[in-house]
């Protein structure tokens, strides 16, 4: 494999074309499928532009590095903010459950799109979402 990782700082709309294109690029290197990488450039998006939206002044980063687990090659990105974290993750974890008015189909969709998600938060200490998507 190629070189590995990526680190993208996040704090506003023109920031989330180069979360794509590196989550792109790190999936190209692990050998993900077009439906793999799409997935994981789908929920990455989401994942970062919740960041803009929701995040202390919009900031937070992502750390996207490749990884290899018993023969298997994938991507894992870290999608991390400071902000004020998620009060009730059992109810923004379902369809339809919006504080920011929207449809509320991010996190869920995100979660239903990768391989493996896994969310840290609670109120006052910011959030950190861990995404990983394997090479079929």
């Amino acid at each position: 494999m190629e070189a590995q990782g990526a680190r993208v700082r996040i704090d506003g709309e023109a920031d989330l074309l180069d979360v794509r294109s590196a989550l792109r690029e790190q999936a190209r290197i692990a050998g993900l499928s077009l439906t793999g990488a799409t997935k994981l450039i789908t929920a990455g998006s989401e994942l970062a532009r919740n960041i803009i939206r929701y995040a202390t002044a919009g900031q937070g980063t992502v750390s996207i590095e490749l990884i290899t687990e018993r023969g298997r090659h994938g991507v894992r990105a870290v999608f991390t903010d400071p902000g004020p974290g998620i009060a009730d993750l059992d109810r923004a974890m379902q369809d339809g459950f919006s504080t920011g008015g929207s449809l509320g189909l991010g996190l869920p969709g995100s979660r239903r799109l990768v391989d493996e998600f896994a969310i840290d938060t609670g109120p006052g200490r910011g959030t950190t979402i861990v995404i990983t998507q394997w090479a079929r």
